[in-house]
Order: C-alpha cells, then sequence, then structure tokens
C-alpha cells in the first residue's frame, strides 16, 4: 500500500511540474538553443523581392526566418549584399561567391489586373550558376501572402534539403495567466511562426498535452472538470468538442495513431498509470502495459506498429518500447536520471528524447 502511494505521489509531482512549465512559458518569451547547427549550415542569401507596384510585404524576410529557425541554414544580412537582383539575368554571381553564399533566392511581387498578387520566385546555385527552382505562386490576396511565404519556404526547404519542410503548417499550445481565483488556461492555434493566434478552449482549470490528428481537422488535449481530469477531441471546424474518455485517476498524454483512427493514452484507473490503446472508431480498449510503474507520454512510429514511452520500472524514468498488439517492453535507455518524451523521427529511423538529467 506504502509503495502505491508512493507512486500516486511521483505521478502528482509530474503534473506538478507540467503545470509549472506553462505557467513559466506564460509569463516569459519562449527561447529555444538549436546546438550544432553551424556546423556543415548551408549558406544563403535572400534578396528582398522587387516590388514595382508598392504592395509592400516583405516575402523574403519572412522565408529568411523561417529557414533560420531550423538551424540548418546560415543567411546573409542584407548589409552585406553586393548587388538585389530579382531575375536570374540580373545576377553576378562572382559577387555571392565573393561572400561564401553557395545558394540564393530573388523574386519579385505585383498586383495583376484584378488586384490580386502574383509572386515569383527563383532559387539559385551560384557555385555552378544554375537554377535550382523557378515557380510563380497561385495568385493570393493581401491577407494570403504570409502563407505564400511560408509555401517557398517549404519549397526551398525541400529543394536543399531533401525533406519536406512544414512551415506552411500550425501549432498548438496552452497558456496560462492570472493568479489564484483570476487563474485562467487556453488551448492556442497559431501559424508554424507564431502569428495569427487563435483561441480554441478556455478553462479555469488546467488544459494539458494538446496533440494534433494526423489530418490536422482535430486537436486532442487534457481537461480538468472539479479537479478530474479527461481527455478531450476537439474538432477545430465545427468547434466540437468530445469527451473521449474520463476515468477515476490519471487520464493524460494523448497520441494519435499515424491513420487517425487509435489513440494512445496514460490511465490509472486500474491499477498503476498505464499506456492503453483506445479505437476512435468503436470505443474499445486495450491495455498495453502491466508492470507495477507509472509508463507514460506514448508515441506512436510512423508505421503504427510500435509505441514508444516514458517508464520508471527501473526506478528512474528511461525509455521503453513496445508492440502496438503488446508483449514484453524493451528498454531504449539506461543511462542518465530523466530521459523523458521520446518521439520518432518522420522516417521511423531515428528517436528524440528529452534528456533532463543526463549524470549517471
Amino acid at each position: 500500500m506504502q509503495q502505491k502511494q508512493g507512486l500516486v505521489m511521483q505521478v502528482k509531482h509530474w503534473l506538478g511540474l507540467i503545470l509549472l512549465l506553462v505557467t513559466v512559458s506564460a509569463r516569459a518569451d519562449l527561447e529555444v538553443t538549436v546546438s550544432g547547427g553551424e556546423t556543415g549550415a548551408l549558406p544563403i542569401a535572400l534578396v528582398p523581392f522587387a516590388d514595382p507596384s508598392g504592395v509592400n510585404f516583405d516575402i523574403a524576410k519572412i522565408v529568411e526566418a523561417d529557414l533560420a529557425r531550423t538551424g540548418q541554414f546560415r543567411t546573409l544580412p542584407r548589409t552585406d549584399m553586393l548587388e538585389t537582383p530579382s531575375q536570374p539575368s540580373q545576377i553576378n554571381y562572382a559577387n555571392w561567391r565573393t561572400v561564401n553564399m553557395d545558394n540564393l533566392l530573388i523574386g519579385q511581387i505585383a498586383r495583376d489586373p484584378g488586384g490580386k498578387i502574383k509572386v515569383r520566385f527563383f532559387l539559385m546555385d551560384t557555385v555552378r550558376g544554375q537554377q535550382l527552382i523557378a515557380y510563380d505562386m497561385p495568385l493570393a490576396s493581401a491577407e494570403q501572402l504570409r502563407y505564400v511565404a511560408h509555401q517557398i519556404a517549404d519549397l526551398v526547404y525541400q529543394k536543399l534539403t531533401g525533406i519536406k519542410g512544414d512551415f506552411n503548417t500550425k501549432i498548438a499550445y496552452i497558456t496560462a495567466t492570472g493568479l489564484g481565483a483570476t487563474r485562467a488556461f487556453a488551448l492556442v492555434v497559431s501559424d508554424a511562426d507564431g502569428f495569427a493566434p487563435h483561441v480554441v478552449a478556455t478553462s479555469r482549470e488546467p488544459l494539458m498535452s494538446p496533440t494534433w490528428s494526423p489530418d490536422r481537422t482535430q486537436l486532442a488535449y487534457v481537461g480538468f472538470e472539479h479537479g478530474r481530469s479527461a481527455i478531450y477531441i476537439h474538432t477545430l471546424a465545427t468547434g466540437h468538442v468530445k469527451k473521449l474518455v474520463s476515468e477515476k485517476g490519471i487520464n493524460g498524454s494523448p497520441a494519435w495513431s499515424p491513420d487517425g483512427h487509435k489513440m494512445a493514452v496514460t490511465l490509472s484507473f486500474e491499477t498503476n498509470p498505464d499506456i492503453y490503446i483506445i479505437d476512435l472508431d468503436t470505443g474499445a480498449r486495450t491495455r498495453l502495459t502491466t508492470l507495477y510503474s507509472i509508463d507514460t507520454e506514448p508515441a506512436w512510429s510512423p508505421d503504427g506498429q510500435t509505441l514508444v514511452f516514458t517508464s520508471d520500472r527501473g526506478g528512474q524514468p528511461q525509455i521503453d518500447q513496445i508492440p502496438v498488439t503488446g508483449g514484453d517492453p524493451k528498454c531504449l535507455t539506461f543511462q542518465g536520471k530523466q530521459n523523458l518524451r521520446a518521439s520518432y523521427s518522420p522516417d521511423g529511423k531515428s528517436r528524440g528524447l528529452v534528456n533532463c538529467d543526463n549524470s549517471v
């Protein structure tokens, strides 16, 4: 009985830590440090697009910010540019090789007779003097130009890295404001660069763990009602909210399967916090873990056949792996005091995790 109470207290400690992190993020700007990005970073110069019609929108600046956030690109300050071409025939490639820029993005922005805005861009290889991309973007309104810029960043990123870009997507996050009786939580959706935030849900009680459905039409998240946790599914287009599960104890860590038909969750109503899979079509549940430990934070492999999760069955939080059909979990990490929140790379060839303390 004492051991079980100890486990419950540890879970409460984890939840308290999560709430603390949420509170801190509401009071300070988010700062992310990308380490090792400069080694092998791709040099690229992004010239301000020619704007003869006076549209007055800096597409190149947004593309530059998108690429720079990845840590995979080294951009050139505009004050160091020796020329500002807007089409390939105007380029003096020696100028760009002088400032060690292997890649160059140039373009034009103008209004068509109907008032729509047309954007043309070119991605150039300055070492070979070759054109890598030439593209006329679909006509857009002024309000759509940020999305056009993100689309250009996606195309440039994929061409230079071979990986599909995700700049023209959305992010979901939780904010917390106020103190005591005025405390309020909000689930917010914004563009991938933080612009155009939109509040999806609000609550006086904590909101946690937002996660997107594979088709990006729904969000699952953890909410509380009179102190009891539940996992909800919110349909963005309609605003409809469905309570998926609200058992006694912990209901947390929702994770959609790649096909969108199942969800892995952490529930504690039977014994300890364990990993379950819920069939979203039928509501059927399958319990995957049964060891006397805290098992949480499941994440699916891209093929939907395996889950990685955080478990303290060895005494400290480490990363385990288990087939979705069940079986004995396999330990993936052994060193360090806190290895948490694992996730697969999109191609399934590697896994990342949050390592809070790598001392042995």
